[in-house]
């Protein structure tokens, strides 16, 4: 029998449409918590839908479209406040307020809401009003500077939404779990600025770290991470295939060298004088054999190396088939297909019903109609375009 969801009971309004607040309210749903998409009404009568193959987004959710800059849609979005435990939004800083939903409105109408606001840049400081997307918010907070360069010298282009998911998505649904834990006790909800760029500062408190304890200057070539050693790198082999290259620890670089039949470089790992004949020789080694041949081979024999799939490997891989990564779900027009499925941790996944999942629906009445509007009501603000 499946556990019950870790966020069963959880109500969450979610404004966001893109970027790390679309990225927030997949997490909370995968763990279970009930999402609302509140959207606009379709303007001049046409419906705006994003790609089916975007749906993963908003699998299993519910939906209502209201309009939130006439009076009858903002007062139907605060009453659905006060049954719910978080707004989750991602419009640009002083939007909400400007639209009569600010904290402060929100917390009149239910002071126990979490108002999660997250955007690029925060909601204060000289930034906070600049458009940006993804690789904005790396380039700002030196994730890019510290990557390994391309071929003219610029920086790279992630194949990724890191600062997205990790730094924006992934911070805000920890504090979102935070201040649940914290009303738990207290009683009273609270306002979350969660800025994107200011989570890529985590993901590169390292180089940042040591920079403002040692002057050293982080960039492309100078540690682990970003290219200095050998032993760190991605390898071609024979029939074009790559292998990732990752023997940090001297046990692993001992059993890598080991296996590639060169010992010579063992007790020199380090030796920055060495690493580029080291490179060269792993050059020669790996191109000498096909990529599964060595991932067979030097996988399983503790040498951090694994394949660089593509996607259409990936899905298809049995790993990821037996830890039950991917689901199903459902499009009224294109039917079922795959797509990833929860992958965070907790549940019980061989218990899992891995039916498909539907895309979220258009459930305003019975959205509307759980949070106290009577039919006279809910008809009466779809006859002023107030609902959809």
């Amino acid at each position: 029998m499946a556990e019950t969801p870790h966020l069963d009971g959880v109500r969450v309004l979610d404004l966001t449409t893109v970027g790390p607040g679309a990225r927030c309210a997949r997490i909370l749903a995968d763990y279970g918590a009930e999402l609302i998409k509140v959207g606009a009404p379709p303007r001049s009568g046409v419906q705006r839908e994003p790609p089916f193959h975007s749906y993963g987004a908003n699998r299993g959710m519910r939906r209502i479209r209201i309009d939130l800059k006439a009076p009858a849609g903002r007062e139907a979005f605060l009453r659905l406040v006060e049954r719910a435990d978080v707004v989750l939004e991602s419009f640009r800083p002083g939007v909400m307020t400007r639209l009569g939903l600010g904290f402060v409105a929100l917390r009149a109408r239910n002071p126990r809401i979490v108002l999660c606001s997250t955007s690029g840049y925060g909601q204060s400081g000289p930034y906070a009003q600049w458009a940006g997307h993804d690789l904005n918010y790396l380039a700002l907070g030196g994730f890019l500077a510290c990557s390994t360069p391309r071929a003219d010298g610029g920086p790279p282009l992630p194949g990724a939404t890191l600062a997205d998911i990790a730094a924006g998505g992934m911070q805000a649904a920890i504090a979102i779990l935070a201040a649940l834990l914290r009303r738990d006790r207290t009683g009273e909800g609270e306002w979350l600025d969660v800025s994107v760029a200011d989570g890529v500062l985590f993901a590169t408190s390292l180089w940042i770290d040591q920079y403002l304890a040692t002057g050293e200057r982080p960039g492309p070539g100078h540690d682990v991470l970003t290219g200095r050693y050998a032993w760190y790198d991605c390898y071609r082999a024979r029939d074009g295939g790559w292998l990732a290259v990752a023997a940090i620890e001297a046990a692993f670089f001992a059993n890598l060298c080991k296996a590639l039949g060169l010992e010579q470089w063992i007790g020199r790992q380090e030796d920055d004088a060495v690493q580029e004949a080291m490179r060269a020789d792993f050059q020669r080694v790996f191109a000498t054999r096909d990529r599964d041949d060595w991932v067979g081979e030097l996988a399983p024999a503790d040498t951090c190396v694994a394949p660089v799939y593509s996607v259409p490997e990936l899905v298809e891989d049995a790993h990821f088939a037996e830890r039950r990564v991917l689901c199903e779900a459902t499009h009224p027009a294109h039917g079922r297909f795959r797509q990833v499925g929860p992958v965070f941790a907790g549940g019980d996944r061989e218990a899992e019903d891995h039916a498909a999942l539907p895309y979220a629906h258009s459930d305003a009445e019975e959205i509307l109609r759980a949070a106290g509007f009577s039919g006279e009501e809910v008809e009466g603000l779809r006859r002023e375009n107030a609902v959809a």
